[in-house]
């Protein structure tokens, strides 16, 4: 049986073991569930190329993980997109992130990131250990953000994971995991959790500059992203 802070990492990240309130203490549990979800999705890659030839086994992989994650991070992403890049008033950015409705520039950027994913995960031969990695990482980056940064939405989602978030654990265990996954990989997922950390970094920071801060949109979609130019820079000719 899951301890109840994992279950409440799974039941945030996942549509997986029911709805569960979040709290500074799941943070920690963010990357070793990203390994997790990572690793599900490496077998589902492997066993796809198993039947199909081609970009299906790729294409399957995108969906899988879309169904994965609820579909969470590209949401944020939308919503992010929407608020963030386009010209408007720094008041007016978090009123358009909470709006469910779609913009050009959500639905630009999620079109964007799903086209590039196939295509990267396309060009790479199947590995488990890669998108363990990857996927570790990303969550290992909504964790360290949340810790870190200011939050930009008072009485929203992620203000659970506030209360006493300095005093919340480290997330060890899925630091050692993740250095595990990327050994076992090697230089694609050096290159690729390298990138991921950087652009991850970037989108938090572009939230900084522009809302004050980060919201639970922002941590998804620094996540995806970051995961997407990951995949793009191991499937690289280097």
């Amino acid at each position: 049986m899951l301890r109840p802070r994992a279950r409440e990492a799974v039941g945030f990240l996942t549509p997986l073991g029911g709805a569960a309130t979040p709290s500074p203490g799941a943070l920690a549990w963010f990357p070793v569930v990203g390994a997790g979800m990572g690793l599900v999705l490496g077998g589902v890659w492997w066993g796809a190329s198993e039947l199909w030839a081609g970009p299906v086994p790729a294409a399957v992989v995108v969906a899988v993980d879309l169904g994965l994650t609820g579909m969470l991070h590209l949401d944020g992403l939308v919503d992010s997109a929407d608020g963030l890049l386009p010209p408007l008033e720094r008041g007016r950015r978090l009123d358009v992130m909470a709006d469910p409705s779609a913009g050009a520039f959500g639905v630009g950027a999620a079109v964007t990131v799903l086209l590039l994913r196939w295509a990267s995960l396309a060009a790479l031969a199947p590995s488990a250990p890669l998108l363990g990695a990857l996927w570790c990482a990303s969550r290992l980056a909504m964790a360290g953000f949340a810790r870190s940064v200011p939050y930009a939405r008072p009485g929203g989602l992620a203000g659970a994971f506030l209360e006493s978030a300095g005093r919340g654990r480290l997330p060890v265990v899925g630091i050692l995991l993740g250095a595990v996954l990327v050994g076992l990989d090697g230089f694609d997922a050096v290159v690729g959790v390298a990138v991921l950390a950087v652009v991850s970094a970037g989108v938090v920071a572009l939230a900084v500059r522009r809302i004050g801060g980060f919201t639970g949109d922002v941590l998804g979609a620094a996540g995806i992203v970051g995961e997407t130019l990951g995949l793009l820079a191991a499937a690289a000719r280097w």
